[in-house]
């Protein structure tokens, strides 16, 4: 079992890694959940300029590679706009999570419009507005089919993470890629598989917990059927 673990020093130095990998991670989904609403939404508009324009968005999103997305935002923007190339972290999720809204967008576009249109209906004729209507009757329903896809491209996105140590940010990755020198390569690969999956896991977990307080939250809001009490040929018990 020995053979297999590192010191405790090269750990260290994988934990500081991935806490970078995290760091992206996050900036990367907050900024892709924000785009993947906001187009989601645009993609149901009923201005025509709104569709075309998000539509426009999804298909570059999609189309373009990670890896060109983020060699333009490391340096083709900085030198373009005059930002300060070394926050790579900052620049780096920006092109993740342009690259997460592109795939997003799609996914609560089509959640959207898996709710009934009974409800749409219903919630007009209280005469909610349009802002009200997707906040408090669509997406809670939509929720439900966001979330199970949601989870898979989140977890996408975390091992899309590797791509950064290409612009050299100090990722899992990057760190692993310099102790190979004087290190077991199959040992410490290994050692990096592993973390990758466990965090992985954590951001399944995180969704399936989101998703059963969901199931639950509907759970209790449904009405209990007329027939609670009889029997199956409708006897009362």
């Amino acid at each position: 079992m020995d053979a297999l673990t590192l010191t405790p020093g090269q750990y260290e130095r994988l934990l500081e890694g991935a806490g970078v990998t995290l760091s992206i991670l996050g900036f990367a989904f907050a900024l892709g959940i924000v785009l993947s609403l906001l187009v989601g939404v645009a993609r149901l508009s009923k201005r025509t300029w709104l569709r075309a324009t998000s539509l426009v968005f999804v298909e570059f999103a999609r189309g373009i590679s990670s890896i060109i997305l983020l060699f333009i935002m490391a340096y083709a923007i900085p030198i373009l706009l005059g930002v300060d190339q070394r926050n790579l972290v900052v620049l780096a999720s920006i092109a993740l999570g342009i690259n997460m809204g592109g795939y997003g967008a799609e996914i609560i576009r089509g959640a959207i419009l898996s709710v009934p249109k009974g409800q749409t209906e219903a919630s007009i004729a209280l005469n909610l507005s349009d802002t009200q209507r997707l906040r408090f009757v669509v997406l809670p329903q939509a929720l439900r089919v966001i979330l199970p896809p949601m989870g898979n491209l989140t977890i996408e996105i975390l091992k899309g993470t590797a791509l950064v140590a290409l612009i050299g940010l100090n990722d899992l990755l990057n760190v692993a890629n310099r102790m190979r020198p004087r290190t077991d390569t199959v040992v410490l690969f290994f050692n990096v598989l592993l973390m990758y999956f466990v965090l992985a896991q954590v951001v399944n977990g995180l969704y399936r917990l989101a998703e059963r307080r969901v199931e639950r939250r509907f759970e209790t809001r449904s009405p209990k059927p007329d027939n609670a009490g009889l029997d199956p040929l409708g006897v009362a018990e």
